[in-house]
């Protein structure tokens, strides 16, 4: 099967039923990923997309999150994008695959001609509607900064890891797809009780959240009491549900963005 007779991107409700029933078959792994990642075809009544699935088996133990899966944090992260309205995450379920029980997610294939929207630019010509967050120079000396535009969908993302306390938002971890959508891959590391934040993306730190991000929060939060904080509770713990109330309640006062933390480092390594 070639990429050209894949589907690329299903709708919602087909492209979880897709990744949930369908047959899954590896195709490889990818290599630099630290836990045990494969990409495979998922196939059901005629419909193809690629996936990426990762078996709980292939995570390994991380002393700061020592209750439940990566696997399942995955999931979180989608429900919680869902519940927001705002699709950042990839269709993503839990499922029995070649290597057992796992995450499996629609794999986004960026167009050729995406623009990169966070990277490392020269300090001197960081491009107009960008913000430089960190300083950065290349073997030569050369002088660089890490930076990210200043986008309304990046925005959505860095509220959506400020609500899931997203420990490891990598520059490698936003997608742009065929659709012209961002997406935010790779959640293992999110929803700890204790604040963890750590992105490339504090373009916005302590600036006003945008006006449908407030009315999003105030949605959310009625959520999280009813069916979605019963939904999470089958992939995290009782406290880790609770403390997503609690920052979301902590957003919404404040209607802004959060500050970096002084305690721990504010980006994740590598940052890209």
């Amino acid at each position: 099967m070639t990429s050209s007779e894949l589907q690329p991107r299903q709708d919602g409700v087909a492209s979880l039923r897709l990744l949930s029933d369908g047959e899954l078959t590896l195709e490889g792994r990818l290599v630099d990923a630290s836990n045990t990642t494969l990409r495979g075809i998922i196939t059901l009544d005629g419909a193809s997309a690629r996936c990426v699935y990762k078996p709980v088996r292939g995570e390994r133990p991380l002393w700061d999150f020592p209750d439940g899966t990566l696997a399942g944090r995955e999931v979180s992260a989608y429900l919680v994008s869902q519940a927001t309205g705002w699709d950042l995450v990839p269709p993503t379920v839990l499922r029995d695959g070649p290597f057992g029980p796992g995450s499996c997610q629609l794999w986004i294939d960026e167009p050729e001609d995406a623009e990169p929207l966070v990277g490392f630019v020269p300090a001197e010509t960081v491009p107009p509607r960008w913000f430089p967050v960190a300083a950065a120079r290349d073997d030569d000396g050369a002088a660089y900064a890490l930076a990210h535009a200043d986008d309304p969908r990046l925005a959505r993302l860095a509220v959506l890891d400020a609500v899931i306390n997203n420990a490891d938002r990598k520059g490698g971890h936003v997608l742009v797809g065929p659709d012209d959508r961002v997406y935010g891959v790779d959640h293992g590391v999110c929803f700890h009780v204790e604040e963890k934040l750590r992105t490339v993306l504090w373009g916005w730190a302590g600036r006003q959240l945008p006006p449908d991000a407030v009315a999003m929060l105030d949605d959310l939060a009625g959520q999280l009491t009813g069916a979605l904080g019963d939904e999470l509770a089958e992939h995290l713990t009782l406290r880790e549900v609770a403390e997503v109330a609690a920052r979301v309640d902590r957003l919404r006062e404040t209607a802004r963005f959060p500050l970096p933390p002084a305690e721990w480092p504010a980006m994740p390594w590598p940052p890209m």
